[in-house]
C-alpha cells in the first residue's frame, strides 16, 4: 500500500506540530520553572480525579468487579478525595507533592551512596582502584542532601533540565518533520 503525498504532508504538518507544542512546553518549563511545576502537579490531579470518578463508575455501573470490591472502592474514593484536593489548592498541593518527592529521592540518593561506599571499603581487596565507587558515593551522599534540604530548588532544576530537553527533542521533531514534507514533495 503506497501512501500519497498529501498523506505524507500531514504527517510531516502533524510532526512539526508536535514539535512546536514541545518547544513551547520546553520553553515555558525553562523560563518559569515553578509554574511549569504548578501545572505538572495539576496535570496529576485531574488525572486522579478521572481515575476516581471512571473507577467508581466501572465498579457500579461498568461491572468492573474484582476480588477486593471495598478496596476498589476506597482506592477510588481516595484517588477521587485527592485530585479535588490538588484541584483546590494546588500551590499547596505542589509545594508538599514536591518537597515529599524530592525527600523520597534524597533519601534514595543518601542509601544508594553510603552503600556504594560500605560494600567497595568492605571489598577494596578486590578492586585495582576504590576512589572512583568512593567518590561515586559521595557524589549520591552529596545529591541527596541536596534534594533534602533544598526540594523546591531540586525540582525547579529539574523542570529546567526537562524543558531543555523538550528543546532538544523538539528540534529533533522538526528535522523529522522536514524529512517528511521534502519525501512527500520527491513522490
Amino acid at each position: 500500500m503506497t501512501v500519497s503525498a498529501e498523506t505524507k504532508r500531514r504527517f510531516a504538518l502533524a510532526t512539526a506540530l508536535r514539535g512546536a507544542l514541545m518547544l513551547l512546553a520546553g520553553l515555558y518549563a525553562i523560563i518559569w520553572p515553578g509554574e511549569a511545576l504548578t501545572v505538572l502537579v495539576l496535570a496529576g490531579g485531574i488525572l486522579l480525579v478521572i481515575d476516581g470518578v471512571l473507577g467508581l463508575w466501572s465498579l457500579t455501573f461498568g461491572g468492573g468487579k474484582s476480588g477486593n470490591y471495598w478496596f476498589d472502592v476506597v482506592a477510588n474514593a481516595l484517588s477521587l478525595i485527592l485530585g479535588i484536593l490538588i484541584l483546590i489548592s494546588p500551590l499547596l498541593a505542589t509545594i508538599l507533592t514536591v518537597t515529599f518527592m524530592a525527600s523520597l529521592v534524597g533519601i534514595a540518593a543518601l542509601v544508594v551512596g553510603i552503600m556504594q561506599i560500605v560494600v567497595i571499603t568492605r571489598e577494596r581487596e578486590h578492586y585495582a582502584r576504590i576512589w572512583p565507587v568512593v567518590l561515586s558515593g559521595v557524589s549520591y551522599i552529596l545529591l541527596g542532601l541536596v534534594f533534602l534540604f533544598f526540594p523546591l530548588l531540586s525540582a525547579s532544576l529539574g523542570v529546567i533540565f526537562g524543558g531543555v530537553l523538550l528543546v532538544i527533542f523538539a528540534f529533533g521533531l522538526f528535522g523529522w518533520a522536514w524529512r517528511l514534507y521534502q519525501r512527500s514533495k520527491a513522490a
